[in-house]
């Protein structure tokens, strides 16, 4: 039979309920009944010594017989539960008014009766000869004769008319009382627990609902907003789980989303460039096709246009697939950035003397804005070079002719800000929405199928920084990252990186 865990908690609680009202009814009783004898005995704790004192039993010849049967019959007659017998100095039992064969014991012991005579603490329980095992109270006294012991005299205070009228329920009725009193404890603690319980395991249950309707496999669905429970604060361990559930399932929602959006960036992704490099192979294809088959009737100077044409398309889907590689493994953990402090003035300018043949072609300007006192950065020399190498080259393919690109160096507390500006048509506001996560276009115009901006991104990301679009009045496209100048920051920096990649953030 399968129970729940409240019925299970409710049958052990009744079982223990039931143990203890039944220990502690079998303790009431047995504590009524030591009383009672302790209260006989006390009041007749010297009857034997008063009939020893006032009545003569034995004389120089031994036991006197018709004494002993005349005062077995007074005493029935006063009180009929007692029952009265001489012993010897051995406990032998030497006279009584008992009816043949009712004796069935010869000898008693005698160390309870010395123990009665020496005042210890009632009741003392001593031998009943009509019962071969039996120990009832009783009262002694010793008998002497001419000055010698000559036996005793021992009193059974409870014989067995007494107990043949408690076993016809003459003496029940208190005892039906207390155990009809602890009954009705028992129900109502009963009905009070059960109560209880069902009160302390609603939370339980309600969060074992909430559980079982948690499909692992399907959507993780939004939990209902409830107060928070602080874990330090609350003495409530199944409010704490209750919150704890809550939150893993927020967070389940919330990397199930992630996951989502990632797989839909990824797709966009590989369609995207799918599309970006089916463009110059097809173009690389057909002018390599052309000088297959019109390699005879082409004149040297078209035959050299023709492998400049298809050499540039080459080299486009080398970049695309460069970068491509590049990504994997930033995303994948294989690059990892090695710390060194380096003057930004001087990668600034490597980059300005790489790019300035093309900004002089395309008729840009290059500027930069350093402030006085620009510190060396701590960061990867050539991750941050590759930053501003794909900052730069997207700012160049969209910068019209005459316009501008400027580069600005700030100190800001710990860190230097990097800000890479343009005078480009910038970027809409409904494409800035996962701008560094996902492809996007420009006018008809790709930005490097989204490749390079989401390096940037990830590099940068490895550093614990992040790169922010931002407007500057009178500019485009103006992206603006942070360095470190210092080790420590750089390396609290980089342990930040490792705590947002374990958590998942992408």
């Amino acid at each position: 039979m399968r129970l729940t865990l409240t019925q299970r908690l409710s049958l052990v609680f009744a079982v223990l309920l039931l143990v203890c009202c039944a220990t502690s009814a079998w303790m009431q009783v047995r504590a009524s009944q030591m009383h009672e004898l302790e209260v006989v005995q006390g009041l007749s704790r010297n009857l034997a010594q008063h009939i020893a004192h006032d009545t003569v039993l034995m004389d120089a010849n031994g036991l006197m017989p018709d004494a002993v049967h005349e005062l077995f019959s007074k005493l029935m007659q006063v009180n009929p539960s007692v029952e009265v017998y001489l012993l010897d100095t051995e406990g032998a039992i030497v006279g009584s008014a008992a009816p043949a064969g009712r004796i069935r014991r010869q000898r008693l012991d005698l160390a309870p009766i010395q123990r009665l005579l020496n005042g210890d603490a009632l009741p003392i329980l001593g031998d009943d000869p009509r019962s071969a095992d039996g120990r009832k109270v009783f009262s002694a006294a010793p008998l002497q004769v001419n000055g010698k012991p000559a036996g005793y005299l021992y009193v059974v205070l409870l014989g067995e008319e007494r107990d043949r009228l408690a076993e016809r329920g003459a003496t029940s009725a208190a005892l039906d009382t207390a155990l009809l009193s602890i009954a009705l404890v028992a129900l109502l603690c009963l009905i009070a627990g059960l109560t209880a319980f069902a009160l302390i395991t609603r939370p339980l249950r309600r969060l074992t609902e909430t559980v079982s309707r948690f499909d692992i496999d399907g959507v993780p669905v939004t939990p209902s907003v409830r107060a928070p429970v602080e874990k330090a604060a609350s003495h409530d361990e199944i409010a704490v789980l209750d919150a704890a559930f809550r939150q893993m399932q927020a967070r389940l929602g919330e990397q199930w989303r992630s996951l989502t959006r990632q797989d839909q960036e990824r797709r966009e992704m590989v369609a995207n460039i799918s599309h970006d490099l089916r463009t110059p192979l097809a173009s690389l294809h057909g002018y390599l096709e052309t000088l297959s088959i019109k390699d005879a009737t082409l004149s040297p100077a078209d035959r050299r246009r023709y492998l400049g044409i298809a050499l540039d398309q080459s080299r486009k889907v080398g970049g695309l697939a460069q970068s491509l590689l590049e990504l994997v493994r930033l995303e994948h953990g294989f690059v990892q950035p090695v710390l060194e402090r380096f003057s930004l003035t001087d990668l600034v300018q490597d980059i300005f003397q790489k790019f300035e043949l093309t900004a002089e072609a395309r008729q840009v300007e290059l500027k930069a804005s350093f402030a006085a006192n620009v510190s060396a950065a701590c960061a990867d020399l050539g991750l941050i070079e590759r930053v501003l190498t794909n900052l730069f080259d997207n700012a160049l393919r969209h910068t019209p002719q005459g316009g501008e690109i400027e580069l600005s160096l700030r100190p800001r507390g710990a860190f230097v800000e990097v800000t890479v500006s343009d005078t480009g048509p910038g970027i809409a506001p409904e494409l800035r929405e996962g701008l560094f996560l996902r492809p996007f276009n420009i006018g008809g115009a790709r930005r490097d199928g989204g490749l390079g901006l989401r390096i940037v991104h990830r590099i940068l990301q490895l550093h614990g920084g992040e790169i922010q679009l931002i407007d500057i009045p009178g500019r485009g496209a103006s992206f603006r990252f942070s360095l470190p100048i210092d080790e420590q920051t750089a390396e609290q920096w980089a342990v930040r990186s490792l705590n947002l990649n374990s958590m998942g953030k992408p």
